[in-house]
């Protein structure tokens, strides 16, 4: 009898499972997910409703899931990890950094866009390694991941961490030789190029960051699908050709976006 019960156990938990994800991930319904407006390009207000990298992203998944249509949660970042498990939405749509951190809590795609620090500096200036800051100023965006980066190698380097509110503070403050550099996500630092030609993505350091799509831990196998489908993007080519058209520009060789 024993032996028939544990036979029987992971037919009986595929069961349990099964109606849970069809009703945390119905397949007649659009696809819900969650992210922050306010990250250019990566996911805006436009005239015409939500556009971006992240808009494109998310609207190909659920094409190639066979979802109908997509829906968007606008949810500020400090919110957004409550709202995940809140089950407000199915899983995150933010460049969101994978972190050892988050991943005790949180499952993870593979990690489909390589980030890191890149360096706005003025086009007249060079920065060829990060030796060169040695005496300069330095600007970063208060609490990001790029200020404790900056914090924690000011001292190696011999920099000044000059500190404000928004990236477009730290990059007027590069224009108006307040600082030499200002220091953000690679892809934001690309696309705040892209829109001002008086500056320049002088370096980028690759550290090793990623972004990911985050999903509530008991979404295994639909994180599974997710991820099938982001891998077939690399493969025919979406993520290199979504890269270019929202960043100006096309993806780095050997970046997660194509490998």
């Amino acid at each position: 009898m024993l032996r028939r019960l544990l036979l029987a156990a992971p037919v009986l938990l595929l069961a349990f499972q099964a109606p849970a994800q069809e009703a945390d991930h119905p397949a007649a319904k659009p696809l819900v997910v969650g992210s922050d407006f306010g990250v250019a390009p990566w996911m805006v207000r436009g005239a015409a409703g939500p556009e971006g990298f992240g808009v494109d992203l998310v609207t190909e998944i659920a094409r190639r899931l066979g979802r109908p249509g997509v829906e968007i949660v606008d949810v500020n970042f400090s919110g957004l990890f409550a709202a995940l498990f809140a089950k407000r939405f199915e899983f995150t749509a933010n460049p969101l950094n994978i972190t050892e951190e988050r991943a005790q809590r949180m499952l993870y795609t593979e990690p489909f866009f390589a980030t890191g620090n890149g360096f706005v500096t003025r086009r007249s200036d060079t920065l060829a390694k990060l030796e060169d800051l040695k005496g300069k100023a330095i600007a970063v965006n208060r609490g990001t991941i790029s200020d404790a980066w900056a914090t924690a190698n000011a001292e190696k380097y011999g920099f000044e961490v000059q500190r404000y509110d928004t990236f477009p503070d730290s990059v007027q403050a590069v224009l108006t030789r307040r600082a030499f550099a200002a220091i953000n996500e690679i892809p934001t630092t690309v696309y705040a190029a892209s829109q001002n030609r008086q500056i320049q993505v002088a370096f980028k350091d690759y550290t090793g960051r990623n972004f990911g799509i985050a999903f509530r831990p008991e979404s295994r196998e639909y994180r599974n699908r997710v991820e099938e489908v982001i891998e077939c993007m690399k493969l025919d080519g979406f993520l290199g050709r979504l890269h270019e058209k929202w960043y100006g520009a096309p993806a780095d060789a050997g970046s997660s976006l194509t490998q």
